[in-house]
């Protein structure tokens, strides 16, 4: 077995939820969504998608977050593909050379997964109270 491969996400691919060549596993994908569906991870994604990338002190005080909550936080994002650690060849004015940014994965998630929730339940309260 692969080391991406999870078991029993074969079974899943054979019945024909994923594409037969997925880039991902199905156990990848509900990592994905077990670790946006953590309302700090989730407000931390948010913030990189809505307000580009960011450094981990421009998060922590945009969020109003504990250093070391907000690490934790970020490193669980990035280990399953949601957010990206980049460096900077030079420091910013703030002298930091290290920024977080949500990679295409995080920001599709977010847009697709949670956030549309959220608009339909928005239109069905406007299409039923008036």
């Amino acid at each position: 077995m692969g080391e991406t491969e999870r078991p029993g996400s074969g079974a899943a691919e054979r019945d024909g939820l994923l594409p037969e060549h997925s880039i991902l596993s199905l156990g990848e994908y509900l990592d994905m969504q077990r670790a946006i569906g953590n309302e700090t991870r989730f407000r931390v994604l948010d913030s990189l998608v809505e307000d580009g990338a960011q450094s981990a002190t421009e998060l922590r005080n945009a969020l109003d977050i504990e250093s070391n909550t907000l690490h934790y936080h970020l490193d669980a994002l990035v280990d399953v593909g949601l957010v990206e650690n980049r460096k900077r060849a030079e420091p910013d004015s703030d002298g930091l050379y290290s920024y977080y940014r949500a990679t295409s994965l995080g920001e599709g998630i977010l847009t697709h997964g949670v956030r549309e929730l959220m608009r339909e339940e928005w239109d069905l309260l406007d299409a039923y109270s008036g």
